[in-house]
């Protein structure tokens, strides 16, 4: 295990053969297995799961009781709220047609990507194979089905946009023709085709 210096609380279960950057916070009876890579000034909450070779960026939260199962990928910035489940198997089933235990060679992971700066909140389940795009948001409780846009915040079961967030994560006010203005930094976006991008300043 490389680890330089980082907070590990001594009922936290990580293996030797993790990563864990400078500055995070492993609290009690979180898991984190073997490959998983964890980067800078994180915090990885009481009782989350980690699974092997799992990537996390920097500056990252992995809130208590969350289950980030393998591949998933957490880019810089990402937080996933307490109890959020991330699936891996399409089609899970415990045995193979003939009725015996499946192992890990009788089925193929799916992950969820999460990129910079996005957010699920808490109990939400996001069902591999997807990615959560970037300043995203992800309302409590979602089940998460389907590819989620840049900017957008979606919620319900099964999870749809329904409003455009900032990276403040609160939700931007239309101004007509497709733009939009966070009140809180004042940054516009646009909204085009379904996505929507920042105004350069």
């Amino acid at each position: 295990m490389t680890v330089s210096p980082a907070r590990l609380e001594p009922s936290a279960d990580v293996d030797d053969r993790a990563s864990i950057g400078s500055g995070t916070l492993v609290w009690h009876l979180a898991q984190i297995r073997e490959q998983a890579v964890i980067g800078d000034d994180c915090i990885i909450g009481r009782g989350a799961y980690v699974g092997p070779g799992v990537r996390i960026g920097d500056r990252c939260k992995v809130q208590n009781h969350a289950l980030v199962y393998e591949p998933a990928v957490l880019e810089d910035g990402a937080f996933v709220g307490p109890a959020v489940v991330f699936t891996n198997d399409y089609f899970p089933r415990a045995v193979t047609p003939e009725g015996t235990l499946k192992t890990g060679d009788d089925w193929e992971a799916v992950g969820v990507v999460v990129r910079t700066g996005a957010s699920i909140g808490a109990r939400a389940v996001c069902v591999a194979p997807l990615t959560i795009g970037r300043w995203a948001m992800v309302a409590a409780g979602s089940v998460v089905t389907r590819d989620v846009p840049d900017f957008a915040l979606v919620a319900g079961v099964p999870a749809r946009r329904i409003r455009w967030v900032g990276r403040a994560g609160t939700p931007l006010e239309p101004l007509g023709d497709g733009h939009h203005r966070c009140a809180e930094t004042g940054r516009t976006y646009v909204e085009h085709g379904g996505t929507l991008t920042e105004r350069e300043s």
